[in-house]
């Protein structure tokens, strides 16, 4: 005789709810990425301007062998195996740390940036690997640096930077993996302190009610 299937601990419904939250956003990330590149790539003329918003906004096709601004051309393949460390990465935590909405939105969210370029590395021209990533979005007045051409990036790239910026303001918030915020030491420390007084304190007073007796 079978007894009833046992339910999940609230902290295994929560992880497994992470989990999917992850896998939906990296999803709906990835084919908003590989989608948008797929128009790019018919539609657009290779490495000609064309104006969408003036000089807020332009699309600008064209393809990049190495990171932000064209850097690292040569070793193409290095970001390929950076890519996939970072999406292993997040997959781990996904399975075993994260229980937090917070964190599993951004994770997620990164993640689909990750797999976006990962999927250009490693299936598009020139090959396994060394595939080129497709860039078009062109906003000039974001990106101008001195001396520095603008950056030419994609939806991928767009998740990438703010997933990052959202991941860095979680950990310097104290928010962990798990939903809990980490005390402040500052905090810790009075309460702290007041508990190691408090068995002296009742030896001093058990002194002192000695002392009083005799």
């Amino acid at each position: 005789m079978t007894g009833r299937p046992r339910s999940l601990s609230p902290s295994k419904g929560r992880q497994a709810a992470a989990g999917i939250t992850i896998a939906i956003l990296a999803v709906v990330v990835l084919a908003a990425d590989q989608l948008t590149k797929h128009f790019a790539l018919e539609n657009l003329p290779f490495q000609e301007p064309v104006r969408v918003l003036g000089d807020f906004l332009s699309f600008y096709l064209t393809r990049n062998p190495g990171a932000a601004f064209s850097l690292g051309e040569e070793v193409t393949w290095v970001f390929t195996i950076a890519l996939a460390a970072v999406a292993v990465a997040i997959v781990w935590l996904a399975a075993t740390r994260v229980t937090s909405r917070l964190w599993s939105v951004a994770l997620g969210l990164l993640l689909g940036g990750v797999l976006g370029n990962l999927a250009d590395r490693l299936l598009r021209d020139p090959g396994f690997g060394v595939g080129h990533v497709v860039d078009f979005i062109l906003t000039p007045w974001m990106w101008f640096l001195p001396g520095m051409s603008p950056a030419i990036y994609n939806v991928a790239d767009i998740f990438i930077v703010s997933m990052m910026i959202a991941v860095a303001l979680l950990v310097l918030l104290g928010i962990r993996l798990d939903g809990t915020r980490e005390r402040r030491r500052a905090e810790d420390e009075p309460a702290e302190g007041a508990h190691r007084a408090t068995p002296g304190d009742a030896a001093t007073g058990a002194e002192a009610s000695g002392s009083q007796k005799d």
